[in-house]
């Protein structure tokens, strides 16, 4: 390789870097605490059925607009997207917490931004609610 070749494989090697670098930043980055959002991301039900956990969260996003991309019920996963002038994704993760309960969080992204604003959390679990209190006393909504 020739010194002109060097010195352009090494830019390019650096540019590449810099926006990789920048792109996890911009992921990563919140203007809120981490305890802060995680409180308006997750939240316990009194319940040990993680598999009926997993149908209500896919119905309660469905119900909500969402079109479910991909659903896997070993890991506890569900992720979806909304299409209503502008792209929605949120990824629900159903976990067993302790002997009685049962945890689901709730992660959006609007486009590759994480959302902080509590409002779309806050829309899933009041529908969430509902949805595993009727199931839980199986009442047909």
């Amino acid at each position: 390789m020739s010194l002109r070749q060097i010195l352009v494989v090494a830019a390019m090697a650096t540019a590449l870097a810099a926006c990789q670098s920048d792109s996890k930043e911009q992921i990563l980055a919140t203007s809120q605490s981490a305890v802060q959002l995680r409180s308006y991301q997750a939240r316990a039900f009194d319940t040990t059925d993680r598999a009926k956990t997993l149908r209500t969260v896919i119905a309660t996003l469905q119900d909500l607009g969402f079109v479910v991309d991909k659903a896997d019920a070993t890991l506890g996963t569900v992720t979806a997207t909304k299409l209503n002038k502008y792209q929605l994704r949120m990824t629900v993760t159903v976990r067993e917490r302790g002997a009685t309960q049962t945890t689901v969080r709730a992660n959006a992204q609007y486009n590759i931004v994480a959302v902080e604003d509590p409002q779309p959390y806050q829309q899933f679990f009041d529908a969430l609610q509902k949805a595993m209190f009727l199931t839980a006393h199986q009442v047909d909504g």
